[in-house]
């Protein structure tokens, strides 16, 4: 049987004159585009561009809503209720499929980004209040979120098709959740080791923690993030080891 794993990479997120990310190139590599709705990165100009440029690759978009923070990039916490973050989710998601409608596609998934996304891997109302704007936005778009999470049980139980997604470029805990970013060991920087990681999530189900023990873990979608200064070279790392070992890079 051919193994396949989809390749997404969070995009969108330049704003005005500020430009991130090698978005053009990676989208000529990857098989999904998260892309930022414009509260924690991007902008309405930059949302309408990503899209355009992810139909003419033929790559499957999502929604990447986050947390209202641009000064950091949705990476912090801020405590909204429940509702709040069901309205802010559903905000984004529309906003970013008034887009994707004009260009004639369909937008296929949601996947949260940051704090909102490590919250909600853990914090059940957090996780149900998404699942539920998601629902409730189009009941046939599907959820990203970490293997094993909060979140994947939230959306599996409000009838929304999950994906379960991996990272090949961030270091994880002993319970399956990422090692915190302000953590200087939270990111992966080694091509090679990337890519084995990758390889054994893929073909044996599981990554070693932080601290050695092995984690089970189900990796449907692997991450890039789209902001890190060698992005590109993760991308085509990861693209071409795929390729070595005859697993099938495909959109969920």
């Amino acid at each position: 049987m051919t193994l396949k794993v989809d390749l997404n990479c969070d995009l969108g997120e330049s704003f005005g004159i500020f430009k991130v990310g090698a978005d053009s190139e990676i989208l000529r590599l990857v098989s999904s585009a998260n892309i930022a709705c414009g509260l924690h990165a991007g902008d309405f100009q930059v949302m309408h561009e990503t899209v355009k440029k992810a139909l003419s690759n033929h790559v499957s978009m999502g929604a990447h809503p986050g947390l209202p923070d641009l000064q950091g990039f949705g990476r912090r916490w801020i405590s909204y209720t429940p509702q709040e973050i069901y309205d802010l989710v559903l905000y984004q998601i529309g906003a970013l499929d008034a887009f994707v409608r004009a260009e004639g596609g369909q937008l296929a998934h949601v996947k949260p980004h940051g704090a909102l996304y490590n919250k909600a891997a853990v914090d059940r109302p957090i996780a149900d209040a998404i699942a539920q704007a998601v629902r409730d936005f189009d009941p046939n778009l599907r959820l990203f979120s970490l293997s094993g999470s909060v979140l994947i049980r939230a959306g599996q139980d409000v009838g929304l098709r999950t994906v379960s997604e991996v990272f090949a470029d961030r270091n994880y805990l002993a319970d399956g959740t990422l090692v915190p970013r302000s953590h200087p060991q939270a990111m992966v920087h080694s091509l090679e080791e990337m890519a084995q990681r990758l390889i054994r999530m893929i073909k044996e189900k599981t990554v070693v923690s932080l601290d050695g023990q092995i984690v089970p873990i189900d990796a449907e979608t692997v991450c890039l993030h789209g902001d890190e200064p060698e992005a590109l070279a993760h991308a085509q790392k990861l693209r071409k080891t795929l390729e070595e070992y005859g697993i099938m890079i495909q959109a969920q």
